[in-house]
């Protein structure tokens, strides 16, 4: 165990991108597999198309997106440590995390095979909440991210405490896509009924 924790520590120092997209999908997929067996009890009808979506978004999308923004947040110097932590806290936060945000729910949508607007519907309905619980899991992780982890691992501490949080991304986005889902079905009988009421009011 020793030995692979080392050969893993050796990658991210000589090879970040790769390892690091790797991880994230990994973790991703992982996340997606916690959401389905643990939090909406799926067990025999996994949904292995929608883990397979979520392990791709974090290998070839998030993945390379963190990594480099971790690169750009250590190359920034600052004139005491705790401006370093301070100011790259609130950059990821207050930056960073607002973007991915609208990067998930939209990404996810659009490898759907959905279109644009329904991106955008997605995004409108889930947005606002997901950033504030964002907030609550991350601005603390960072801290002591940018506080007492070195640079090459910063992107596994992340990424450990977003095993959870990915779970917690993905049975929101499956609620949010159900909810639309049923809303679009239910659309035509509305309008139906509208007819229906219009008509009997102009028969009076």
């Amino acid at each position: 165990m020793a030995g692979l924790l080392q050969a893993f520590n050796a990658s991210l120092i000589r090879r970040p991108m790769v390892t690091q997209c790797t991880t994230a999908a990994v973790l991703f997929g992982s996340g997606d597999i916690l959401a389905q067996q643990v939090f909406e009890k799926k067990g025999k009808d996994h949904d292995f198309v929608r883990t397979a979506r979520l392990a791709f978004y974090g290998g070839a999308i998030f993945g390379p997106v963190l990594t480099k923004w971790l690169q750009f947040l250590e190359r920034l110097k600052f004139s005491s440590p705790t401006k370093g932590v301070v100011y790259r806290v609130y950059l990821d936060q207050g930056v960073f995390t607002p973007m991915v945000v609208g990067m998930f729910f939209g990404s996810l949508t659009l490898l759907e095979g959905k279109g644009v607007f329904a991106a955008k519907e997605r995004i409108q309905e889930a947005y606002v909440p997901t950033l504030l619980r964002n907030w609550g899991v991350f601005i603390p992780t960072q801290i002591v991210n940018f506080s007492l982890v070195p640079p090459h691992l910063r992107f596994v501490t992340v990424g450990t405490v977003s095993l959870f949080w990915n779970a917690y991304l993905s049975s929101v986005n499956a609620k949010k896509q159900a909810e639309i889902a049923q809303e679009h079905a239910a659309a035509p009988d509305r309008i139906v009924g509208a007819v229906a009421v219009a008509a009997e009011k102009e028969a009076f």
